[in-house]
């Protein structure tokens, strides 16, 4: 007899899945496919983000999540916005005996959907979603494992927010590097002051920062120009930063 186990669909793991996908997009769109083999009666899983105060199913599984959430984007409101915007489940267990949500659950009724589960993503943040499967059943979740899909969009919350936090590390990287060369080019103007004035570093950025104010121009610009003029040709910045190895 075949071992049970062996035959229900067991949630990924979640750790290989990170390391082996190079971008959280594609991160997220092996998490769709495994909540949706996690809910066998289910023909779609889509997971949107909210961009801009915008909602964006950003990936999708199966054939029936793109329209279900544009429906849901157009009017503004349905269970997968609840469930974003609250930050809690929403169930709908048969779409025909639904009255919430406007002329919504008519439409996915027509669209041959019955059943809806909602699962918030990072709730309460500025990179909220949620992770919202659909079934042409009516209870299409009843059977389903809850706890695995519960902790597919705890782990989505995980990697949202870790690849917040490296976008805001390449932020911080880029705003470090242009701040040194900022600081580079205005040495190497202040040098040429100190050889034409006989000054002191000092005195030299005194004189610099005296002129971008009469001039009505950044510290930097005026610092590109008088070193271009000087050299006939762009300040050295210096080499990017670079990650330690």
């Amino acid at each position: 007899m075949p071992d049970e186990d062996a035959l229900t669909p067991q949630p990924p793991d979640l750790l290989s899945l990170l390391l082996d996908t190079a971008t959280l997009d594609a991160f997220l769109q092996v998490l769709a496919e495994s909540a949706l083999a996690l809910a066998p009666a289910a023909d779609g899983c889509g997971i949107t983000l909210e961009r801009e105060h915008r909602p964006l199913t950003v990936v999708s599984a199966g054939v029936s999540a793109p329209a279900l959430d544009e429906a849901q984007y157009g009017q503004d409101d349905g269970p997968c916005l609840q469930a974003l915007r609250e930050g809690h489940e929403v169930s709908v267990s048969d779409m025909r005996e639904e009255e919430r949500w406007n002329g919504y659950p008519a439409f996915a009724v027509a669209a041959g959907t019955l059943s809806s589960l909602s699962l918030p993503i990072a709730s309460h943040s500025h990179t909220a979603g949620a992770l919202n499967l659909y079934s042409p059943k009516n209870r299409g979740f009843a059977d389903s494992d809850l706890g695995a899909l519960r902790a597919l969009a705890a782990q989505a919350t995980g990697a949202i927010a870790l690849a917040q936090r490296l976008a805001d590390a390449q932020t911080f990287t880029s705003d470090l590097q242009a701040a040194l060369q900022s600081r580079t080019v205005i040495d190497q103007a202040a040098g040429i002051v100190m050889g034409q004035r006989r000054c002191s570093s000092e005195e030299a950025l005194t004189i610099l920062r005296t002129a971008s104010q009469h001039r009505n121009v950044k510290l930097r610009e005026l610092c590109t120009q008088l070193v271009g003029g000087i050299t006939g040709g762009a300040p050295h910045t210096g080499p990017p930063l670079r990650p330690r190895p």
